[in-house]
């Protein structure tokens, strides 16, 4: 027997497609970078940048190996305020202001395009002499006192090199190595005070007095035996007397964080080699009240 109805089937299900890849946006890409280059410029340019310490011009305060923020507005904008320097020298400046005594400022020596880090120690106007050491301003001298002397653990950023700091490196009793440093706290006429190093004689001890320009400042290293700054000329790698305001190009704030030398590309030195107890230390002078201490030198 036969049927006259046709067998069932079973309707095969629809495949899925698979969605058109959407093209990329190359040019909205490329713009997304662009945009973002452009905000990191005008922060390092018009805010403040970060910044480290190549040498030991600026101990005790300033170590080797710091990484610290520096300040873009405090004393204007000029041709130094865009970061890596694209634009020609010149005196311009913008909104323009005077640093004040003990500020850590970011001078360029005359002759390269090179960030120093150094402390303002006189103003436009003011007569600056060194006689052994200390500093002569305005015919009084700049008032030192000693303090106790600091230890400086040793490491490979700080490794107290017997010929530079004789007699200075010494071990602990747990086995610690230190630089332990003679220092005078200097105050300034504003009550601006911080700590110095000068445990030698050397020829920038001493220089005649001069007169600084309406628009500079004359700045020197806190670390005084090993500082290029304006008692050192261009061929002694020093910034070749006062530096003009429109060569300043920010403010030092405080360090974010200090290595020790030790950073390799194993990520646990990346902590390992931190340095305890610096990080965020402001580096603004402590302002002493009342009169200025004493001289005590």
């Amino acid at each position: 027997m036969t049927s006259d109805t046709a067998p069932m089937t079973t309707p095969e299900p629809e495949r899925a497609q698979p969605a058109p890849k959407e093209k990329i946006n190359w040019w909205a890409e490329l713009r997304g970078l662009a945009l973002m280059l452009l905000g990191v410029l005008a922060l390092h340019s018009f805010v403040g940048k970060p910044f480290y310490i190549p040498s030991e011009s600026m101990m005790p305060n300033l170590l080797t190996g710091d990484r610290l923020v520096v300040s873009k507005y405090p004393y204007g904008y000029n041709w130094t305020s865009l970061s890596f320097h694209p634009l020609p020298r010149s005196d311009w400046r913008l909104f323009g202001a005077t640093p004040q005594y003990g500020d850590i400022v970011i001078p360029l020596p005359p002759d390269r395009d090179e960030d120093y880090i150094k402390r303002v120690v006189a103003l436009p106007g003011d007569r600056i002499a060194v006689v052994n050491g200390r500093i002569i301003l305005n015919g009084t001298p700049v008032p030192q006192r000693v303090e106790p002397a600091i230890e400086i653990p040793v490491d490979l950023n700080s490794p107290c090199d017997e010929s530079v700091y004789p007699g200075m490196r010494l071990t602990r009793a747990d086995g610690s190595m230190v630089c332990r440093m003679p220092v005078y706290r200097e105050t300034m006429p504003n009550g601006a005070t911080y700590l110095v190093i000068d445990h030698k004689t050397q020829p920038l001890d001493n220089m005649a007095e001069i007169t600084v320009p309406a628009d500079a400042v004359f700045v020197m290293g806190d670390n005084r035996d090993h500082s290029a700054d304006s008692r050192a000329s261009t061929w002694e790698k020093g910034l070749d007397g006062p530096v003009p305001l429109a060569n300043i190009g920010g403010r030092a704030e405080f360090i974010t964080f200090s290595l020790d030398g030790t950073t390799n590309l194993n990520p646990v030195s990346w902590f390992t080699s931190l340095r305890g107890g610096r990080a965020f230390s402001t580096l603004r002078p402590a302002i002493e009240g009342g009169k200025p201490a004493p001289a005590e030198r």
